[in-house]
């Protein structure tokens, strides 16, 4: 455009000349050789800009025949360049759609169009085709040779990585990696793998500078920076929290700080805080946790502060925790361990059938079994409770990536990605549905135990006052096992309704006590004599019964 406009001016400025001359009229005499010319002064000023102009057109065809040969040797050049790279783009689309055949064909007809030291694609597209046709060796050599260039040796160490990882040598891709961070701390893969490895061997410090410099370069948004960050933070003060409390408070605090919802953060500087005698200030860390994410360990740390307290100080504190956070199932599992281990029975049951109607779930079984232990010690009841935890929901555990931890750990072993445990119920398995309105129903109806006085008969089951162990035993040989029903187990109705039977008179060895149906007496088929007599504590396996069979067996306690 500015070119357009200055030939226009150009010749706007010679006509205005011209029309300037033509106005002002004159003769032009030149005397030369003996001969006199004369002209007019427009005649004059047109052959001068013919002259001009002739004189221009001979100097372009001039320089034209001399820089002939040389634009023509560019010419050729740029039309090989540019089949050279149109090759070579070719040779990398089929590197990317795995055509290893037309990869290698382009990267031989590139490489003659081409400088191969002038141009790091050719490079990769030969690295990429021997890695199509499985020649790693050759792969691998290529890289290498990227590693002398500067300007491709980033590519040549990430090249290296990806073989290192494709053959399993684990050491040797951490090795290029660190080799590449060092180069260039803003690569992300780089940094990545770097980071897995110094969180794997415990090397918190250089981990977390490491991720301040990917923080910096803003190669990682600062949400997932700040808990990054909590995560080695936490893990270098459960490393030195022995060795150097001072270092593992400052850690966890700001882990604390950066993350509140981290539960291994809080508790970690609780337990700091409690060795220091800051039972305060460690409190407020852990209720403030507890507010938010309510959590076993929580509890756990809060209600054990101090080594020597009675378990009516540990009570008192977990019903002040409890009441943080009122109704959640975590607060009444901690609230019923401390009433279990303060002896009040009834309290717990209370709360473990609370608990029971809202989040029914492996550890609530487990507690009334402990409760059920510790008050009546009824291994029957016991292992009722303990067979209904392997068919309840699991409980929530520390889970990524389908591994289940124990204790929280601030990487994936699979991954190696920070931050990744999360504490959730595991997928793994599939717990059987069960009726957690009943098992509620039983657990309350149980909170006042029934003495074993008077003889209670229900369903076929008739329990008699006054059988000697030896008695027992024999009935249980004899007798197929049936499952338990408890008189903690009956409604009001049953209790009620069992007041108006007739006595039973005790049994001897010899005879079974039988019930009577409808005017005929029912007798018991004795087992097999093959059949080994059973220890009183063993349940047994209960065998399948006949379609219309009504259970008319007894068991004696």
């Amino acid at each position: 455009m500015i070119r357009i406009l200055s030939f226009i001016l150009i010749v706007f400025l010679i006509g205005l000349g011209f029309a300037w001359l033509a106005d002002r009229p004159g003769d032009l005499v030149l005397t030369w050789g003996g001969m006199r010319y004369e002209v007019s002064l427009i005649v004059a000023a047109g052959a001068l800009v013919a002259l001009i102009a002739l004189i221009m057109i001979a100097w372009w065809l001039v320089m034209t025949l001399i820089r002939s040969p040389a634009r023509l040797r560019r010419h050729l050049r740029t039309r090989r360049r540019e089949r050279g790279y149109q090759s070579l783009s070719t040779g990398i689309i089929a590197a990317g759609a795995g055509d290893a055949y037309r990869a290698r064909e382009m990267s031989r007809q590139a490489r003659k169009l081409l400088n191969v030291e002038a141009e790091p694609l050719l490079k990769l597209l030969e690295a990429q085709a021997a890695m199509l046709e499985g020649k790693a060796e050759e792969a691998r050599t290529r890289f290498e040779r990227m590693l002398e260039y500067p300007e491709t040796k980033l590519l040549g160490l990430r090249g290296l990585f990806l073989e290192a990882h494709r053959a399993g040598a684990r050491e040797a891709a951490f090795h290029y990696a660190e080799k590449a961070a060092a180069v260039a701390p803003q690569l992300e893969w780089a940094a990545n793998s770097t980071l897995a490895r110094k969180t794997a061997e415990g090397d918190w410090d250089g981990a977390l500078k490491l991720l301040d410099g990917l923080t910096v370069s803003n190669r990682i948004d600062r949400d997932t920076a700040r808990r990054d960050r909590a995560a080695l933070l936490t893990a270098k003060a459960i490393g030195t929290i022995d060795t150097d409390p001072v270092s593992a408070r400052n850690a966890a605090l700001e882990a604390h700080r950066l993350q509140p919802q981290l539960v291994p953060a809080a508790v970690t500087a609780a337990q700091v805080l409690y060795r220091q005698g800051d039972l305060r200030r460690g409190s407020r860390v852990l209720e403030s946790v507890w507010k938010l994410a309510p959590h076993p360990e929580v509890a756990e740390a809060y209600v054990h502060a101090r080594p020597g307290d009675s378990v009516q100080d540990r009570l008192k504190r977990a019903r002040h925790l409890a009441s943080l956070k009122p109704g959640d199932p975590e607060a009444s599992l901690a609230l019923a361990r401390a009433e279990l281990d303060a002896g009040d029975f009834k309290e717990a049951r209370r709360l473990a059938a609370a608990t029971l109607r809202s989040a029914p779930r492996e550890s609530v079984y487990l507690l009334l079994a402990d409760i059920e232990e510790a008050e009546t010690g009824d291994q029957g009841r016991v292992r009722q409770w303990l067979a209904k935890a392997l068919k309840a929901p699991r409980d929530p555990a520390w889970t990524a990536d389908g591994i289940v931890s124990e204790h929280w750990l601030p990487a994936s072993p699979v991954t190696g990605r920070l931050n990744a445990f999360e504490w959730k119920v595991p997928v793994e398995q599939l717990a059987p549905v069960i009726d957690a309105e009943e098992d509620e129903r039983v657990v309350m109806a149980q909170e006042k135990p029934v003495s074993a006085a008077p003889a209670i008969e229900q369903e076929g089951v008739i329990e008699a006052e006054g059988v000697s162990s030896l008695q027992e035993l024999a009935a249980a040989s004899r007798a197929e096992t049936v499952p338990a029903t408890d008189a903690g187990e009956k409604s009001a109705e049953d209790m009620a309704s069992d007041e108006s039977r007739p006595a039973v008179q005790p049994v001897s060895d010899s005879a079974a006590i039988v019930p009577q149906t409808e005017g005929h007496a029912v007798e018991r088929e004795d087992p097999p004599a093959a059949q080994s007599p059973r220890p009183p504590d063993d349940p047994g396996v209960e065998e399948e019964e006949a379609p219309g069979k009504t259970d008319k067996r007894f068991r004696l306690f």
